[in-house]
């Protein structure tokens, strides 16, 4: 009945209790997965980790090891032979800017992945990271189901030919500490990031989380798997928020306010 195998699977596929995530990469990939468990694992966040019988617990951050390290390889050979006037300084930055964290973030959110990851750690920062990483998994799930060259084409045709305007991206500003720091020299004002490993953090998964202090106040706070990506998250956060004329002017004008009430006291 080995003729029968193949009605099967396309039964499953199509009406068995994986038809939604079938039907989700079908959708996001253009293929049909042959082992959907792995593509599902890639969905499971640390903190909703699966116990299996042995005791051991099973979540996306090995996926996510590979899928990261299959993305940087791709985006390395498109962007060689796509720019071959560009010096290894600029492909390097270029690079950086298209496998970020926010990049790959907002791209996983433009696929629908918010609506298919597996989570438990509620509305922190970081979880606004865990779609991206996510996305990575999946890319590690691609490569172990379809090979190299499948998900070269993936990666190549879908993202970055679909998702990401790599000229734009060339030139988009990224460094916002600095952006920051040079604001607050020019304004006269003191600035110090607070960063420190965040609680919940493990060597296998490192998280950091840095505080803008302004003045004494604190202005924002990121978190990120370095202490430069948390402190560039933080600036991100309160470089936008100065950079809004109304909130940035309310609250220039309340902590002159501050320092003000603080020298009469002192006084």
């Amino acid at each position: 009945m080995a003729f029968l195998d193949p009605i099967m699977r396309v039964w499953h596929r199509t009406f068995g209790k994986d038809k939604a995530y079938y039907r989700a990469f079908r959708k996001m990939f253009g293929v049909t997965p042959d082992n959907i468990e792995l593509y599902k694992l890639a969905l499971v966040h640390r903190s909703a980790s699966i116990r299996l019988e042995d005791g051991s617990m099973v979540n996306n951050e090995r996926l996510e090891f590979l899928g990261d390290a299959v993305l940087e390889t791709v985006v390395s050979d498109y962007l060689f032979i796509e720019y071959p006037d560009y010096t290894e300084g600029s492909l390097t930055q270029l690079r950086s800017k298209i496998v970020s964290r926010a990049s790959v973030n907002a791209i996983a959110i433009d696929l629908g992945l918010e609506n298919l990851v597996i989570s438990h750690s509620g509305g922190s920062f970081v979880q606004k990271h865990i779609y991206g990483n996510a996305l990575e998994a999946l890319f590690g799930a691609l490569y172990l189901d379809k090979g190299y060259n499948r998900v070269n084409r993936i990666l190549i045709n879908d993202i970055l030919r679909r998702r990401i305007d790599v000229d734009d991206i060339s030139h988009t500003e990224t460094d916002f500490k600095s952006r920051l720091i040079e604001w607050c020299q020019k304004s006269k004002r003191q600035i110090h990031f607070a960063t420190e490993t965040a609680p919940g953090s493990v060597p296998s998964h490192p998280e950091f989380s840095s505080r803008v202090m302004i003045d004494g106040v604190e202005m924002g706070h990121g978190l990120g798997s370095s202490k430069k990506e948390a402190e560039q998250n933080a600036a991100y956060l309160v470089w936008h928020v100065l950079d809004d004329d109304k909130v940035g002017d309310y609250l220039l004008e309340y902590m002159d306010k501050m320092d003000k009430q603080s020298g009469r006291r002192q006084g």
